[in-house]
C-alpha cells in the first residue's frame, strides 16, 4: 500500500472511530441527558408516569410521594401531601408545567431508573439499584407549621436557621399554593390564575425576592463599627430630633419624630434598643461604606452561594457611597438602595448567634436509598468568620436588650432568654415591610428566625416591625424549643 493510500485509510478507520464513539456516547453515556432535557415530550410524559422517591422532613413526614395509578399499576400518581405548606421548598413536577424546586434540583436522585434504556439495562448489570432515591429535609413540621399559620396569610415570609449548622428548619413564603393543583390537564390554566393572582401566592417572598430590611440592618452597620474599633456599645453620640446629612439639604429622624434619650448624648447600645435612626445615619458616616460593605460581605450582601435553587442576591451597594454622605446615611438605617432576602437576614441572626460564623443553609439533611441506607449526608460547612467571638458576644448583649426594654418586646418568650432587632423600611407607596430577625436562646442558640411582613400587613401604614413581625418570631420561636 503506497503512501496516500496509507493516509486515506488511516483518515476513514479515524472517522468512524470517532462516529462509533459519538454513537455510543449519546446512545449509552449521555442517554440520561436527553431523557431528561424538558423538551423531549416522550421523555416528559414517559417520566411523568413513572416512580419517583419520597421527599420526608426531619420526622419522618412525607411532603411528596409517588403512588401506583388505580387504573394501571405500571403508571404511577405524583402527590404532595404537605399541601401549601411546603410549595416554595419541594416545588412541583408537572408534565404540562416541568419541575421546580427540588423536585428539579433532584430530578435525577428522584427518578425510577426501570426504564429498560441501555445505560439502565448497563446499571443493572453492575449491580446498580434502580429504584428512586429519596430526599430527608431539614425542615421542621412544628416550625414551618407555626410560621404559616401566624402569618395568617399576610404577604410575607419566616426562615428559620439553625446557628450551628445551617440546616434550615423553616422556610415559608405567604401566601402559597398547593401544587397538587398544578398536576392535572389543567395545569397550565391554574398556573395562569397563581400567575394573575393580585396575591402572588407563586412568588418566594423567602429568598427569591428582596426587600430594603430597614432596622434590622443596623446590626450589620453596628457590627462593622464595633469589629472596625470605631465605637462601642458605651460610644456617645449626639441627639438631635433631627440628624443634618453633611453636604446635603436633606435630614433624618427617628420614629415618631422626637430625640433618641434625653435630647444631649446617647450611647450606641442605647440607640440600637430604640432604633434611632439620628445615631445610626451618623455611625453610617463615621463607619464608612468599605467598612459596612465588607462586614456585609462576610454576612453574605453581595454574595451568591450555593442552593437548591436560585437565591436572589441580597445587596449593599457601596458604590460612591463614600463621596455621597446622604446616601450612606440612608444606607446605614436600611434604607435607600439596599436590599436583602428573609434568608439573609436570617443567616445576619445565626451568624451572631454562632460567635460571628456564617455557615452554608442547606435544606436536605440525606439523600437516601429504597432501603433506608444513606447515599449521601449533607455536612455543616462554614461561609466564613464574619466577625469576632468578643464583636458578637457584644451584639448578643445589644440585641437581647432590644427584646427585653427596647422596640422588639413583642419578640420576647417566657422563660427563654431571645436577642432581637426590629426594621419597619419605608416603600415608594407609604405602606412598610416589617421585619425582625432573632435567635435563642441566648446562652445556648439552637434557632435563628428572620421574619418579613410586606406592606404593613393587615395593619397597614401604622404598623411596625416590633408589634407586627416581632411577635410572629416570638411563636416560631417558642413552638421549635417547646419540642
Amino acid at each position: 500500500m503506497n503512501g496516500p493510500t496509507r493516509r486515506l485509510a488511516i483518515t476513514l478507520f479515524a472517522g468512524f472511530g470517532i462516529l462509533l464513539f459519538a454513537l455510543s456516547w449519546y446512545q449509552v453515556l449521555g442517554s440520561d441527558r436527553y431523557r431528561s432535557d424538558p423538551r423531549n415530550v416522550r421523555s416528559s410524559l414517559s417520566l411523568s408516569e413513572k416512580e419517583r422517591g419520597l421527599i420526608v422532613l426531619i420526622d419522618g413526614t412525607v411532603v411528596a410521594r409517588s403512588d401506583p395509578d388505580p387504573a394501571d399499576p405500571q403508571r404511577f400518581v405524583r402527590s404532595y401531601p404537605g399541601g401549601a405548606g411546603y410549595a416554595h421548598v419541594v416545588g412541583y413536577t408537572s408534565l404540562l408545567l416541568g419541575s421546580t424546586r427540588l423536585e428539579a434540583a433532584y430530578a435525577d436522585e428522584l427518578r425510577s431508573r426501570r426504564d429498560l434504556t441501555i445505560s439502565d439495562v448497563l446499571a443493572a448489570v453492575f449491580g446498580r439499584d434502580l429504584r428512586p432515591l429519596n430526599l430527608e429535609l431539614t425542615i421542621d413540621p412544628v416550625v414551618q407549621a407555626t410560621a404559616l399559620e401566624a402569618l395568617g396569610g399576610a404577604r410575607g415570609a419566616v426562615v428559620a436557621i439553625q446557628p450551628d449548622t445551617g440546616a434550615i428548619l423553616g422556610y415559608v413564603s405567604s401566601p402559597s399554593f398547593d401544587p397538587n393543583t398544578l398536576l392535572g390537564p389543567d395545569a397550565v390554566t391554574r398556573s395562569q390564575a397563581l400567575i394573575d393572582d393580585p396575591a402572588q401566592p407563586i412568588r418566594d417572598r423567602a429568598g427569591q425576592e428582596l426587600y430594603a430590611p430597614g432596622s434590622s440592618f443596623k446590626t450589620v452597620v453596628a457590627a462593622a463599627a464595633i469589629e472596625s474599633g470605631i465605637a462601642g456599645p458605651e460610644t456617645p453620640f449626639d441627639d438631635p430630633v433631627r440628624f443634618d446629612v453633611p453636604g446635603s439639604d436633606s435630614d433624618i429622624g427617628n420614629s415618631g419624630g422626637g430625640v433618641c434619650d434625653e435630647g444631649t448624648e446617647v450611647s450606641l447600645q442605647t440607640a440600637f434598643v430604640r432604633s434611632c435612626n439620628t445615631v445610626f445615619a451618623d455611625l453610617a458616616i463615621q463607619v464608612g461604606a468599605e467598612t459596612i460593605d465588607d462586614t456585609a460581605g462576610l454576612l453574605g450582601f453581595n454574595q451568591d452561594f450555593d442552593f437548591p435553587w436560585d437565591i436572589a442576591r441580597s445587596v449593599f451597594p457601596a458604590g460612591n457611597l463614600e463621596t455621597d454622605p446622604a446616601a450612606l446615611a440612608q444606607s446605614g438605617i436600611g434604607q435607600r438602595d439596599v436590599r436583602a432576602t428573609a434568608l439573609e437576614m436570617a443567616m445576619v441572626a445565626a451568624a451572631v448567634a454562632n460567635e460571628g460564623v456564617l455557615m452554608q443553609p442547606y435544606v436536605v439533611s440525606r439523600v437516601f436509598d429504597a432501603d433506608g441506607d444513606p447515599v449521601e449526608s449533607a455536612e455543616a460547612t462554614r461561609l466564613g468568620r464574619a466577625m469576632s467571638p468578643a464583636t458578637a458576644a457584644v451584639m448578643e448583649r445589644m440585641m437581647e436588650r432590644a427584646v427585653t426594654e427596647g422596640t422588639g418586646r413583642r419578640g420576647a418568650v417566657p422563660g427563654v432568654r431571645v436577642g432581637g432587632k426590629t426594621g419597619t423600611a419605608q416603600r415608594p407607596d407609604g405602606l412598610p415591610d416589617l421585619w425582625f430577625i432573632a435567635f435563642a436562646p441566648i446562652d445556648d442558640p439552637r434557632i435563628a428566625v428572620a421574619v418579613l411582613v410586606e406592606s404593613g400587613g393587615f395593619v397597614g401604614e401604622s404598623a411596625s416591625g416590633g408589634s407586627v413581625a416581632a411577635p410572629i418570631a416570638a411563636q416560631v420561636i417558642q413552638a421549635y424549643l417547646d419540642r
